[in-house]
């Protein structure tokens, strides 16, 4: 997954972060702290968690251009406890303090998103289930956020529209119905695409199964409901588990006899981990 973090995508990423938050300067930094200020400083957990994020601090030191050491003390997915040091930092303090906020910001929610899904791998520990995120993710951010997933031990949903076909309510109702859809996406899109089908009924799931869905989600139904789903399907269809599952007993899911369960909580409302950058000696 390194390579991930290499990507050009990434580094656009991170300048168009530092321009947001720097804009034409760090007012408060040049109007107080010497040019030649040398700082150093440890970046502290102050929640137990995952922790990931951490070449991309790299990252944004080497975007703000200036001599900085930053000198990883953990590895992305390490699970760390409040109070350990993850990182060290030494190097011009103007540099410093200037890409401060946004590589916290990133660590940070990166880490939240991690420590989420290790938590929901771990609800489904000893079953075949699969957890993965969805695309309801940060505008911007999908990349890193779907890499924290991976990193938590979780897997990946299609990445965008043209990774996958994944028929919905919606596009249902625009296609005529379940079967329509299924065929017209059969003549349209090219052999080696799955094609995926959402249903919310006992009805619906036996009209994909005959008309051939590769993948049949079932989106938003109870425990019960979902296990004779899985009965009716029998294997002909890989079943995937949706809607509200970052509020569900996920065992209890798992236990329905579902192949994947996809949680967009896992992305589009975790709650960051907590972590500070505290500055230890100052040379001038």
């Amino acid at each position: 997954m390194k390579e991930i973090l290499m990507s050009d995508d990434i580094e656009k990423l991170i300048r168009n972060a530092l321009r947001e938050d720097i804009g034409t300067g760090d007012i408060t930094t040049a109007s107080t702290v010497s040019p030649s200020a040398v700082i150093t400083g440890n970046y502290v957990m102050k929640d137990d968690g995952v922790v990931c994020g951490l070449d991309i601090v790299r990252r944004v030191f080497d975007a703000i251009g200036s001599d900085v050491e930053y000198t990883p003390k953990a590895a992305d997915g390490d699970f760390v406890k409040r109070g350990d040091v993850i990182a060290t930092v030494s190097g011009n303090a103007v540099a410093i303090l200037s890409g401060e906020r946004v590589g916290l910001n990133l660590l940070q929610h990166l880490s939240g998103i991690a420590t989420c899904t290790r938590k929901a791998v771990e609800a489904v520990a000893g079953t075949k289930v699969r957890i993965t995120e969805t695309r309801k993710t940060t505008p911007g951010l999908r990349i890193l956020e779907k890499y924290a997933v991976r990193i938590g031990g979780g897997a990946s949903h299609r990445f965008g529209l043209s990774d996958g076909i994944l028929i919905k309510d919606n596009h249902i109702v625009a296609a005529g119905g379940i079967t329509a859809a299924i065929n017209s996406a059969r003549l349209r899109a090219p052999h080696t695409l799955k094609i995926e089908v959402e249903t919310e009924t006992l009805d619906q799931v036996r009209e994909a199964v005959a008309a051939g869905a590769d993948i049949i989600m079932l989106d938003n139904m109870d425990c019960p409901m979902m296990k004779e789903a899985v009965g009716i399907i029998a294997g002909r269809a890989i079943t995937e588990a949706s809607g509200n599952m970052g509020r569900r007993d996920l065992m209890e899911v798992a236990q329905t006899g579902v192949d994947v369960i996809s949680i967009g909580a896992l992305t589009h409302s975790v709650k960051a981990l907590d972590i500070s950058l505290k500055f230890t000696s100052l040379k001038n």
